[in-house]
């Protein structure tokens, strides 16, 4: 196979998944990680995909598709991101089981926490694809559809993996936050949510403040005192005086600056 070819593949590929990994492409088109690198930056060139750790999505041209894509709301309150996520990798230890959704600051989080010894469950393909790369945790992925514009698993067969599980932590993303709860946009991924919380011990909310005063399409949960909201700024009183009653935890990120450049998990 020429690379023309293995590229032509791969771009088709990905029209039709809106996302794949690095180490799924070269099984599928039979090159190396390398190859693949290379096509995948060829791709980017001309306007195809997006790059990023681990893999690649497609780039969506149309605006209220943008509004889902994973790649594009990451890049969004970057700096209110980082300050959430450091404060709750803070809270994972090694030798924890950690759940990790598939939400955009749960990524930066996964980002942080990569370097330790963890086992991890994920229904994320990008965080999957993220400590598959750098081998320190052991990685569990659960099965399921693939919703591509967030690039995760949802459906019956991810939430069943679920059934019978303990964690230590899960850390979890939300649409919206008021004074009932936590917010989702989506009922899938609702329904994968209150399993990861049913599983596991203590569970964090990283929201930063763009999601407060929001409802979206499902209540995923109203407050709980087994969790924590991690936020960048003091929510509304009702909101707070609604997280207080519950006995949960409200706490509050320092405003730090990400750093210029993100690391290469890459090998």
């Amino acid at each position: 196979m020429t690379n023309k070819q293995r590229t032509d593949l791969i771009e088709k590929y990905i029209r039709k998944h809106t996302y794949a990994d690095l180490h799924t492409l070269a099984t599928e088109f039979g090159g190396s990680l390398s190859t693949v690198r290379r096509a995948l930056d060829l791709l980017e060139a001309r306007g195809i995909v997006r790059r990023h750790h681990g893999g690649a999505s497609l780039i969506e041209t149309d605006a209220l598709a943008e509004e889902y894509d994973f790649l594009a709301r990451n890049k969004r309150q970057v700096d209110a991101k980082f300050a959430i996520s450091a404060l709750v990798a803070e809270q994972v230890k090694p030798g924890m089981t950690v759940i990790l959704d598939g939400g955009t600051t749960t990524y930066t989080v996964a980002r942080l926490i990569a370097g330790r010894r963890l086992q991890v469950v994920t229904n994320s393909l990008p965080v999957a694809s993220l400590f598959g790369d750098v081998g320190t945790a052991e990685t569990t992925v659960t099965g399921g559809n693939i919703y591509g514009r967030l690039g995760v698993l949802l459906g019956p067969t991810c939430e069943q993996a679920f059934d019978g599980m303990h964690a230590d932590l899960a850390i979890l993303g939300g649409a919206g936050i008021t004074e009932n709860g936590i917010w989702n946009q989506n009922a899938l991924i609702v329904s994968a949510q209150r399993k990861m919380i049913a599983a596991a011990e203590r569970v964090i909310f990283a929201v930063d403040k763009t999601k407060f005063g929001r409802k979206a399409l499902n209540l995923t949960a109203p407050f709980d005192a087994r969790f924590t909201i991690v936020t960048d700024t003091l929510p509304e009183p009702a909101v707070v005086n609604a997280i207080s009653t519950a006995g949960a935890t409200l706490t509050l990120a320092e405003k730090v600056a990400s750093p210029d450049e993100e690391p290469d998990f890459e090998v």
